[in-house]
């Protein structure tokens, strides 16, 4: 492992926002979006799962003080477009509309309503007609493929990549990938685990709910202010939609309000794009809280069947996991959050794995929409081949820290199910060894009696995520030097919370030997920043902090040139030190405020430089996470008591903001085991407020303890590599197996709820 001694990087230096969120300052965007005349915009939606429109009378509502236009399936683009934030050309399939007469799920808009006060448009909304013929809906995703009911029988449907998707099949995608001959394998194995989990449907809960402002600038085009974390994306998507140019359309993001995934999708972001276009005012959507949980964008519902060989030493020789994902009523995410609920559990285990097999189905039925949540598919992967290990270990009497050390991947080896990739930063058997220090494993694993029907156990996993999307991404920086001899970085990456401005600009004082505070960020905004995929698959610090990082370099190279100039000498003569450039062997030097003002007088050079950079390779972090409880045996209640992680994200850039990350990874975690849950009534969700949809507080997490274990990545920044979602992996699977230890029955289905621990089932269970 490289090491290397940092000024600044390591360090946990305060976020760049931070005092102005303690002030309470105006920094989100209903916060700075308060002009007069921004129309309010809501959205009437359909109480069916599957229908038509048949008619929808909007005349009388069309009348009504302040309505200023009311818009339906009639009046809106007819080609249809993808809402996912990807790169183009997107794997998920273009299968909606702004508006469409066949409604498909439960809350999907059938009238866009835009007026000049609330009270207007909630008025307006009760009194507009619709007259629907209802259809039969797809419910269960075990019976959608190849079902008689087509939830998209529209024949203009297209899929822009070949990822298996036929909507006359209903079928967002299908894959398979193999290594080696896994059923011979399985035959000469001593043991096969085998079982069916089930991982529901859970949602971000972010505090700010979904919303966004557009108007038309001062040029005629539009302007679009949304809590996004993708504004380049956002901005081909309103392309799309509305059928109008690029060109056309700015769009940026102020601070955010935390998205965990949900602010990948334009969730609404279309309609009052589309209300500002056609009435050329500006315009303003807010999500109530019901309504992100009956159509924002929850993690997708997965079943994970894993088969699992292994010889009676512990050896695991073979892994076939095979996922059906539910998508919803649209395609957004659904080929591509399958995939890594093979692609990050099956590496794990590269030690001693000769073969393994992977195959996905994604298929449609009448049920809100799935999109991305943090880990993006891997926590559900992750559970189910987590829970087969920790079997296989109790099966055969092998403590499971240990048959994890016989057979997890290591440096320097090729993980063939992460797409060929070599592992060259790996300190996940230092993370094993260390955690079971910390969390004093071998006291606190053994069942123990606390009598009144309490007993204390623990469980552990250990889990990986990426660092980008390999030969995909691009993160871009351009750096400017300002006149007093300060910087701007400027990119287009979205701080959502992580501190990602903070450490980008931590990047640049280690670079350019200044303080964090001489650098100011400005970020996200399609007019000036340079292009960034944007803020997701955790990307941000390894492919926007190299682009940084080289910005750098390339600068101290513009600069030494122009100071060179300035004393008459050769460029190589120069050297960069912090505030000042000297002349090497000489007392000669300028310092940076004179070299800035040389580049107003007579320059031709700008002292900014931008680059972009991608990456063929993602590095992954490496997690392990151990979880002591206590079980009340009478009531199924669950206390967490303590949970310790030890992660692997390279070299740590700011260890207090990683800290959070980590535990904030780890709530949201707890919350997808024990409590967390989208269900279903004749399509409709259940769970419409924070009464009903329980997510863990601080008195539900225990004592959450958190160190790093350093790797040093060369591809990335300082050797750094993410850290963003392989946090919230491993709380599922060690919860899962502490309950086993303390109840002796092993739950496969996601929320493990307090009835099932009493009663010794779940509504899904293994039938084997």
């Amino acid at each position: 492992m490289a090491e290397r001694n940092f000024k600044v990087v390591g360090k946990g230096h305060r976020k760049k926002d931070s005092e102005q969120l303690l002030l309470g300052k105006p920094l989100f965007v209903d916060d700075i979006t308060t002009g007069q005349g921004t129309l309010v915009v809501k959205l009437l939606r359909s109480p069916h799962p599957n229908a038509i429109v048949e008619d929808i009378n909007t005349a009388v509502a069309k009348k009504l003080p302040g309505i200023v236009a009311v818009y339906t399936w009639q009046d809106v683009p007819q080609e249809r477009f993808a809402i996912a934030g990807q790169t183009y050309p997107e794997p998920s399939p273009y299968d909606r509309l702004i508006l469409d007469r066949h409604v498909r799920f439960v809350g999907d808009p059938v009238a866009i309503i835009a007026g000049e006060t609330e009270k207007a448009v909630d008025a307006a909304m009760k009194v507009i007609k619709v007259k629907y013929e209802v259809l039969e809906p797809v419910l269960d995703y075990h019976t959608a493929k190849d079902n008689p009911v087509l939830v998209h029988p529209e024949d203009n449907w297209k899929a822009s990549l070949p990822v298996g998707g036929d909507n006359k099949r209903n079928m967002v995608a299908a894959e398979e990938h193999t290594h080696g001959d896994v059923d011979a394998v399985f035959a000469t194995c001593d043991h096969i685990i085998e079982h069916k989990f089930h991982i529901r449907a859970v949602q971000q809960t972010m505090m700010e709910t979904f919303r966004a402002y557009t108007e038309i600038d001062r040029y005629g085009r539009l302007h679009v202010i949304s809590s996004t974390q993708i504004v380049f994306h956002l901005r081909r998507i309103l392309s799309h939609a509305l059928g109008i140019p690029k060109s056309k359309i700015r769009t940026e993001k102020p601070r955010i309000g935390g998205g965990f995934g949900a602010k990948q999708t334009a969730v609404n972001e279309v309609y009052p794009a589309f209300v500002t276009w056609m009435t050329k005012r500006p315009a303003k959507i807010i999500y109530s809280r019901k309504e992100c949980q009956i159509c924002g964008s929850p993690r997708h519902e997965m079943e994970v069947s894993v088969r699992l060989g292994a010889m009676q030493d512990g050896t695991i020789r073979g892994i076939h996991v095979y996922t059906l994902s539910n998508s919803g009523a649209y395609g957004e995410h659904g080929p591509t959050t399958v995939h890594l609920s093979g692609t990050k559990p099956i590496p794990l285990y590269t030690g001693n794995l000769e073969a393994y097999r992977f195959n996905t189905e994604v298929v449609y039925t009448n049920l809100q929409a799935a999109g991305a949540y943090r880990g993006y598919g891997a926590p559900q992967g992750i559970f189910a081949v987590e829970s087969c290990v920790n079997e296989l270990a109790e099966k055969i009497g092998m403590d499971p820290t240990e048959i994890r050390l016989k057979n997890m991947v290591r440096e320097g080896m090729i993980m063939h199910a992460y797409y060929g990739e070599t592992c060259n930063a790996c300190a996940l058997d230092r993370c094993m060894e260390r955690a079971k220090e910390l969390f004093k494993w071998d006291e606190k694993y053994p069942v123990r009696d606390m009598g009144n029907g309490k007993v204390r156990t623990a469980g552990v996993a250990m889990a990986m995520q990426g660092s980008c999307i390999s030969n995909l991404d691009v993160g871009s920086a351009t750096l400017k030097l300002s006149d007093d001899g300060t910087y701007n970085l400027i990119h287009g990456a979205a701080d959502m919370g992580t501190g990602s401005d903070t450490i980008l600009a931590q990047m640049v004082a280690e670079c350019m030997d200044c303080e964090p505070d001489d650098v100011a960020v400005l970020s996200a905004d399609t007019d000036y920043s340079p292009y960034d995929s944007g803020s997701y698959a955790s990307s941000t610090t390894y492919i926007t902090g190299k682009a940084t990082e080289l910005a750098c370099e390339k600068l101290k190279k513009e600069i030494c040139h122009v100071a060179a100039g300035m004393l008459g000498c050769d460029e190589e003569e120069m050297e960069f030190a912090g505030k000042e450039v000297k002349r090497i062997g000489t007392d000669q030097s300028v310092s940076l405020k004179d070299i800035s003002y040389k580049l107003q007088l007579n320059s031709n050079d700008s002292g900014t430089v931008t680059v972009s950079h991608s990456s063929p390779v993602s590095p992954p972090p490496y997690m392990v996470g151990m979880v002591e409880i206590e079980l009340d045996k009478l009531t199924g209640k669950v206390d967490i008591l303590n949970y310790q992680s030890v992660v692997d994200c390279g070299t740590v850039i700011n260890p207090k903001l990683a800290r959070i990350q980590t535990e904030g990874g780890i709530a949201q975690g707890i919350g997808m085991a024990l409590m967390e849950n989208v269900t279903y009534v004749n399509g409709k969700p259940l769970e419409e407020s924070f009464m009903q949809y329980k997510i863990p507080s601080r008195q539900d997490v225990g004592v959450l303890r958190t160190e790093f274990e350093q790797s040093y990545e060369p591809t990335g920044p300082f050797g750094a590599k993410s850290i963003g979602e392989v946090v919230i992996n491993t709380p599922a699977p060690a919860l899962a197996h502490a309950i086993y230890r303390a109840t002796g029955t092993w739950f496969r289905d996601l929320p493990i709820l307090p009835e099932h621990i009493v009663f010794g089932k779940q509504p899904f269970y293994d039938k084997d």
